[in-house]
């Protein structure tokens, strides 16, 4: 009979509950999928650069699990809240609170077993997709990943399974504090309307202050350091729920009595709907204004750190690639390449000195950059005008030294296996005296060095094997680290984000749904005096559109002001930051959308949408 019960309830709730599920399937199939990369022993053990972004996707699951819980908590609250008049009558019809209890936490575990295999059924796609991208991205290929893994599904049962459990306890204790009356009377409330008073004042100053400080620290973090780390996010959390439990209030407030506006349709009703709402929305708006800042940040961040990889690469050679006497092959591949620039020069090796020719050096003078020494770093680019002393093997202490940009150009494009006493730069008759094979080194730079990683790391792995004795430096070799250690934020970046979107607009949405049941009479009322569904139907396009906005704006200037936290250690912070936005808004306008027409199901039953 329970079991009858339990499933009627979630029939009955039906579009609730599917909103539910889609928070939770989307949390445990990124859970999976970040699982199974981390503890995939033989797929990490394979790549070293997969094994050293272990760590990030177990920091990914650790944060993504404890937001998980608190969205859970939140949406099972709002669950009971929904079918609290539901459960006074069955207690009103003899029906024991115990009763009552187990049907409301056979629900949650139904829910949770739903949503579980599906989310474990998606995160196998995902783990398969993410798993595959990630070895691409590190032109790295592994026989043994496995998208199924069992202790990665082992483990996000475990997890997810107490979870429910301890969700079903919290909800049980719940239901057991509330009386028969408070149960049947639930939607019986008395809405108060927020009153501008003295304390309100001074919270919406200090709001305004604390935000101000919040991001004067994001600004300045790169100067700030450790006390601006700890300083931004207290302050400009401290300062979002200030704002939102006294300023917003007010703005809705001076919205409501403000003539002009209230004169317009039912507008008046709006904005009196949206006054004695925000009074129960403003904690929730601004936890909502905090989560849309760490999944849209998230997300921006991942793309900037990735955009970062080839930046850094880039600051560590003006050209793309180094080519010690290239073999036929090498040449071959050389000419697939459309370089903008390119550079050879002569040398000879003996037991003493590396020998480049100064004829070549003085004729084909390389690119520097303008500022590399400086803290005020840019790709400017010169060419290198300093002379070249005539025969560098002769130089003392009291003579000119060659100057430090040849001499570290010079020491770029040197044989890694060089003898102990260096490289010389020597007069052609000089080079011609020397008994030694000649010898050429390849210098090229293209338009964009990430069009032909192809390209670089056969001419990479093909000059490692010839000084396989030897370390061999190239920028592709610099690229592939910087690669390995940023794919994995990039990829648990990108995914966290989508999460915490997710779960903030099923919150909004099921606070906002929570309290439908009391609008419907308020509604029903004003279809009685005449009012066209249209405008009733607008009305509540309009009232919902404030709610959903006030934290988008907040959310999003989070966003735009907190990526200067990443200033001092990336480039461009702000690299296509449009699209993270973009997303954001595509996801917040879809789940306004579905909420509009949600809400509009409850409260105006008899008119088709």
């Amino acid at each position: 009979m329970l079991s009858k019960l339990a499933l009627s309830g979630i029939k009955s709730k039906l579009k609730d509950y599917i909103v539910l599920l889609a928070g939770l399937v989307m949390s445990i199939s990124i859970f999976y999928m970040f699982q199974t990369l981390a503890w995939n022993k033989d797929f990490t053990s394979e790549n070293s650069m997969i094994n050293s972004i272990q760590l990030v996707f177990n920091v990914g699951s650790v944060l993504l699990a404890v937001v998980t819980f608190f969205y859970i908590l939140y949406t099972n609250s709002f669950l009971l809240s929904l079918r609290q008049k539901e459960f006074g009558m069955y207690m009103l019809l003899g029906a024991k609170k115990k009763q009552i209890q187990k049907i409301m936490f056979l629900e949650t575990l139904v829910i949770g077993l739903v949503s579980l295999a599906i989310g474990i059924g998606l995160g196998i796609l995902l783990a398969e997709i993410v798993g595959r991208l990630l070895m691409s991205q590190l032109n790295f290929e592994s026989t043994t990943y496995a998208a199924f893994f069992l202790p990665a599904i082992a483990i996000t049962l475990v997890f997810f399974v107490i979870l429910f459990l301890i969700n079903g306890i919290i909800n049980s204790i719940r239901l057991a504090r509330l009386q028969v009356l408070e149960l049947v009377h639930a939607d019986a409330q008395t809405d108060r309307v927020p009153v501008m008073r003295k304390g309100k004042i001074v919270s919406a100053v200090l709001g305004v202050i604390s935000l101000a400080i919040g991001y004067y620290a994001l600004i300045n973090m790169e100067n700030l350091r450790e006390l601006g780390l700890i300083l931004a996010p207290l302050a400009t959390t401290l300062g979002t729920y200030l704002i939102f439990s006294s300023l917003i209030p007010t703005i809705v407030n001076l919205l409501k009595n403000t003539k002009s506006l209230n004169e317009k349709s039912i507008q008046a009703f709006t904005f009196s709907q949206l006054r004695f709402r925000m009074n129960g929305l403003k904690k929730m708006l601004a936890t909502v204004t905090m989560l849309i800042a760490l999944g849209a940040g998230a997300i921006s961040a991942g793309m900037a750190f990735q955009n970062n990889i080839s930046i850094l690469a880039e600051a560590s050679d003006i050209y793309d690639t180094t080519i010690f006497d290239p073999t036929n092959d090498e040449e071959s591949i050389l000419e697939s390449i459309d370089f903008t620039e390119t550079n050879e020069y002569r040398y000879k090796i003996d037991d003493e000195y590396l020998y480049f020719l100064g004829e070549d050096l003085e004729n084909q003078r390389p690119l520097v950059y303008k500022n590399h020494m400086s803290s005020d770093f840019s790709f400017e680019t010169k060419r290198l005008e300093a002379d070249i002393p005539e025969d560098t093997r002769d130089l003392t202490d009291d003579q000119q030294y060659m100057d430090p940009e040849w001499s570290q150009f010079i020491y770029s494009i040197s044989e890694p296996n060089w003898p102990d006493s260096g490289a010389v730069v020597v007069s052609t008759e000089d080079f011609l005296s020397i008994d030694e094979p000649e010898k050429t080194v390849f210098i090229g730079k293209t338009e964009s060095f990430t069009d032909y990683l192809p390209q670089w790391q056969q001419i990479y792995e093909s000059q490692q094997e010839r000084f396989e004795s030897v370390m061999y430096y190239s920028k592709y070799a610099n690229y592939e680290i910087l690669n390995g250690f940023s794919s994995g934020t990039v990829f648990m970046g990108f995914f966290l984000g989508i999460a915490f979107l997710a779960m903030m607009a099923s919150c909004l949405m099921f606070k906002v749904l929570s309290g439908a049941t009391k609008d419907i009479g308020r509604y029903e009322m004003l279809r009685k005096i005449g009012v066209r569904p249209s405008v009733l139907s607008g009305s509540i396009y309009k009232e919902l559109f404030f709610i959903f906005l006030f934290p988008g704006i907040f959310g999003i200037t989070h966003v735009l002001v907190g990526m200067n936290l990443f200033s001092f250690i990336l480039y461009e912070p702000y690299y296509k930051i449009w699209l993270p936005i973009t997303l954001f808004l595509a996801i917040y306008t879809i789940y306004y959308l579905i909420t509009v027409n949600l809400y509009k199901g409850i409260v105006l039953p008899k008119i088709k949408n």
